[in-house]
């Protein structure tokens, strides 16, 4: 696969991230510093551009209704480009493997040895690369990113599960 000159993507992003209060919800304080970390890091560098869209930047709207992620995909201007829908049962079981992973690292962190706690990592890092494949397939056709703004985007979609 060829890539493009890197100025034909440069308008290829999200500038803008927003939850939908209503489906998703407030958290306490220690969730919403997350989210917006998540948030941050994504806005902050990204590949993503919606098929059949001519260039954005795009803004992202979150929702969740039922047991589907919508993608309420707008331009800048706030103009309407597409909303896609995206089960969630598909990413249960990940989300799952990596809370129980992160919960045992933070436990190694402080008593085991380095070597554990690397093992561990490595195995927390598999989980998230696992989770960020499985979300470039299930936009394959809708959305063009890159395995970087997978990552990010699994990143808050895990934060989105997170109770606490």
């Amino acid at each position: 696969m060829t890539r493009p000159p890197p100025d034909e993507d440069s308008n290829n992003r999200i500038v803008a991230v927003t939850l939908d209060e209503e489906s998703i919800g407030r958290s306490g304080p220690d969730i919403e510093h997350e989210r917006a970390i998540a948030i941050y890091d994504l806005v902050e560098k990204n590949l993503f551009a919606p098929e059949g869209a001519a260039n954005g930047p795009f803004t992202l709207h979150l929702g969740i209704t039922g047991a589907r992620l919508m993608f309420d995909i707008r331009r800048e201007d706030g103009t309407p480009v597409v909303a896609h829908l995206l089960s969630l049962t598909p990413f249960r079981r990940i989300v799952k493997d990596y809370f129980m992973i992160c919960d045992s690292y933070y436990q190694a962190i402080r008593t085991a040895t380095p070597d554990k706690i690397e093992a561990i990592d490595m195995g927390r890092r598999g989980i998230h690369d696992e989770g960020s494949r499985t979300l470039q397939e299930r936009l394959k056709g809708k959305v063009r990113l890159d395995f970087e703004t997978a990552r990010r985007l699994f990143t808050l979609i895990t934060v989105l599960h997170w109770k606490g």
